[in-house]
């Protein structure tokens, strides 16, 4: 058991952080309140390699394993959460296409991702959240193709994307084994994106609703076998959960490096309060509360990276407790800095903001616990 990185892992740990301070922490209070996305900011992510770092190298990508790609994700989550989330939907998307796709298909989509082009991961609708098998978007098979007609909601980068992976249904009554997964472009006719979101926290990443009335796709654009994409979707969740998650300790560890820095200046009764031991022990178990989240972390990460078949409980179990922890470790941070930190002259209401999505996209706290119950039942924890 190794707990040191790599040379390289140490450097591209140390870049991530010398981005988010130069280009992002600069920039992100302005477009959190906003509620816009630096599009200028996030193409020049694509082209250091931030958003495409899952990609192996033959299709342009950084090729990265997921413990490094974890550390980076840290990073820049730090910086802003908001603007990270959109930078990694890029890789994101690019995973049911790295799990079914073929190899031209790897080459035509996954290519352009790294010159520029944004994708976003379709599967949240109104009616089918945590429950991906009741989706209702209907692939109508037709002549050379699908015919397409349904809603997605809650879609990072749904506004801005070129290329959509989209999860719809074949046969309602098939439940899970109807699902299937397509590659759609932007300018198939038939697709718009809908109704921006105007969140309550990573309010600089875009969200929105696309829209699907008779898009027609074709045969060679669909990702795998016809009712595979229940299985291409839950793998991608696996995989992809130890990134997502990265996110919540960078977020955490933004709050508590500020808490520190606040309570080592702040005085009251003429001595620092981080001379006060309730200040101290909030301090402690933030500490220890991230500490413990990033290991978790980067264990799910390296089972992802040894290819472990058994995913599911480290994934759900690092998603839910990172989850909750990032939201216990901004209310706790706020607290240290009572009236000021509640004012948006300072950023730490934003991390609270940031911190409450945590729980809740890319699997809720509770699915988390319920795919970690099965798993424990199963005798697989």
């Amino acid at each position: 058991m190794n707990f040191d990185f790599t040379p390289e892992q140490v450097d591209m740990r140390k870049a991530a952080r010398e981005y988010a301070e130069k280009a992002m922490i600069p920039v992100a209070a302005r477009y959190d309140e906003e509620n816009e996305t630096p599009i200028d900011l996030l193409k020049e992510m694509i082209h250091q390699g931030y958003s495409t770092m899952t990609i192996p190298e033959d299709y342009g990508g950084g090729g990265m394993d997921c413990v490094t790609s974890c550390l980076v994700v840290e990073e820049l989550s730090r910086g802003c959460a908001g603007i990270t989330t959109s930078a990694a939907a890029n890789s994101l998307a690019a995973y049911p296409i790295l799990v079914g796709g073929s190899h031209e298909q790897k080459e035509k989509y996954l290519t352009p991702l790294s010159e520029g082009k944004f994708a976003a991961f379709c599967l949240t609708e109104p009616g089918a959240g945590s429950d991906a098998a009741a989706i209702s978007t209907l692939a109508k098979k037709v002549d050379k193709g699908y015919m397409i007609n349904g809603r997605k909601c809650f879609i990072t980068n749904g506004g801005i994307a070129d290329y959509y992976t989209v999860f719809a249904t074949v046969d309602r009554s098939r439940g899970a084994r109807g699902l299937t997964a397509f590659v759609i472009e932007r300018d198939f006719p038939g697709l718009e994106p809908g109704k921006k979101e105007n969140k309550m926290g990573i309010r600089a990443s875009n969200t929105s609703e696309v829209l699907f009335e008779d898009v027609f796709v074709p045969e060679e654009n669909v990702l795998g076998k016809e009712g595979g994409g229940f299985r291409i979707a839950m793998t991608t969740l696996d995989i992809s959960r130890p990134m997502v998650v990265a996110m919540a300790v960078g977020i955490a560890r933004a709050a508590y490096e500020h808490a520190v820095s606040y309570a080592r200046e702040r005085e009251q009764f003429g001595k620092p309060i981080s001379s006060f031991q309730a200040i101290q022990f909030k301090l402690a178990n933030m500490a220890m509360k991230i500490e413990a989240a990033r290991l978790l972390v980067l264990q799910a990460a390296f089972k992802v990276d040894r290819q472990e078949k058994h995913l599911s409980a480290h994934s759900a179990m690092s998603k839910a407790f990172a989850g909750d922890m990032a939201m216990e470790v901004t209310t706790d941070a706020l607290q240290v800095m009572g009236g000021y930190g509640y004012m948006k002259d300072y950023p730490m209401e934003k991390y609270m903001r940031d911190a409450k999505i945590m729980q809740i996209y890319e699997g809720t706290s509770e699915i988390q616990r319920l795919v970690l119950a099965n798993e424990v039942l199963k005798g697989r924890v």
